[in-house]
């Protein structure tokens, strides 16, 4: 069975750190393109940042460039999200996804939610100001 599980999330201060990991088993394990997507408080859900499997290219959407940074380790078949300089707009839960597809890095095709097969759980990240 095909899972991905998603872990890390809590509350932090304005400029605080936290790490979010996504461990994916059964057919998620080969997925070739990993994300992170969140949803703010009455907000819809959105793209945040990509990485492939195979090449270790990574996107990220401009407002977490040079804070966020993903990354993943093909051993233990995890994605990892470093958030640094959290601000309270970062405040959402956040989702890891995965398809099987080398989807085209633009984000309005990483934005298409329909282009993935699996999905977690999500996490609850907290910002205070």
């Amino acid at each position: 069975q095909a899972q991905l599980v998603e872990s890390g999330g809590g509350l932090v201060q304005a400029g605080g750190s936290l790490r979010l990991s996504c461990a994916a088993s059964g057919r998620a394990v080969s997925s070739e393109t990993m994300v992170w997507f969140r949803q703010g408080p009455g907000k819809e859900r959105e793209f945040v940042t990509a990485i492939r499997r195979s090449s270790g290219a990574t996107y990220y959407i401009d407002a977490v460039k040079g804070r966020f940074t993903i990354s993943r380790d093909n051993a233990k078949n995890t994605v990892y999200l470093q958030m640094n300089s959290l601000k309270p707009e970062d405040t959402a839960v956040y989702y890891c996804a995965a398809a099987r597809s080398a989807i085209w890095f633009s984000k309005t095709s990483l934005s298409r939610e329909r282009e993935y097969d699996y999905w977690g759980q999500g996490t609850q990240v907290t910002v205070s100001s």
